[in-house]
């Protein structure tokens, strides 16, 4: 599905992530430090930031596809929720929409669009305030909206940069195993950067640990913890830890 060849990426000519090489199918979490260039490693692949080396989807090279044709493909929800209009949620999940509709004769969208649409609120449990304006609501409900926007664009791949930070706990988990279900139920993709450990363990048990721009771990994620990788990265009993967050959950 995804494959990444060498890749490096960064800012003002420097590389933040240096020489990654992936090949991904399925659900893929990442996990490392602040400042290991997670972040930046999404935006590569999502081609809002240049990069070297080489990105292929479905084995096509990345910088042979023009951006909608990119758009299509790819679906990115970030942590950020800035809000420069005032559309209601039902409009702004439409907006994922957009492509698809530009793309036929007609710039209205069909009865087919709509439903989508639906599905999608429904999907995040927003039907009832898809009227409202996305100005009147709160944290996770705004999230909850762009990760239903992401889904009416149908994407084959959906990048995730901590979907999860402004969601309570019931959410979080909702949010992890509709995403889970939606990979599955097609030829689909998730690559989700997560600094829970537990919540990442959750979407995916493919582990890639990321330090100082580079892949220190690739791979199952028992093996991965079992082996003391995480402790050295994060300088602590990570394994006791997750134990101990764990205990929330419940």
């Amino acid at each position: 599905m995804l494959t990444l060849d060498n890749v490096s990426a960064g800012y003002g000519g420097v590389d933040v992530v240096k020489n990654i090489s992936l090949d991904i199918k399925g659900s893929l979490s990442i996990v490392g430090p602040n400042g290991c260039g997670k972040t930046t490693l999404l935006k590569a692949i999502a081609n809002i930031l240049p990069s070297s080396g080489n990105v292929e989807i479905m084995g096509k090279p990345l910088r042979q596809m023009k951006r909608n044709e990119i758009s299509l493909k790819i679906a990115m929800l970030s942590q950020q929720t800035n809000i420069y209009f005032e559309y209601s949620v039902y409009d702004t999940v439409m907006m994922g929409r957009y492509l698809h509709i530009k793309q036929r004769l007609s710039d209205n969208p069909t009865r087919e669009d709509k439903e989508i649409v639906m599905q999608s609120l429904e999907a995040v449990n927003l039907l009832d305030v898809k009227e409202n304006s996305i100005l009147k609501l709160s944290g996770g409900q705004l999230q909850r909206v762009f990760l239903a926007r992401a889904l009416a664009q149908e994407p084959n791949i959906i990048l995730l940069d901590e979907p999860t930070n402004h969601l309570d706990l019931k959410n979080q988990i909702e949010l992890i195993e509709y995403l889970k279900i939606w990979e599955k139920e097609g030829n689909r993709t998730i690559i989700g950067v997560l600094h829970d450990i537990n919540l990442a363990m959750l979407l995916s048990n493919h582990l890639v640990v990321m330090k100082d721009g580079e892949i220190h771990a690739n791979g199952n994620a028992d093996e991965i913890i079992s082996a003391g990788i995480l402790d050295k990265i994060y300088e602590m009993d990570v394994a006791d830890f997750m134990r101990t967050s764990l205990q929330r959950w419940y």
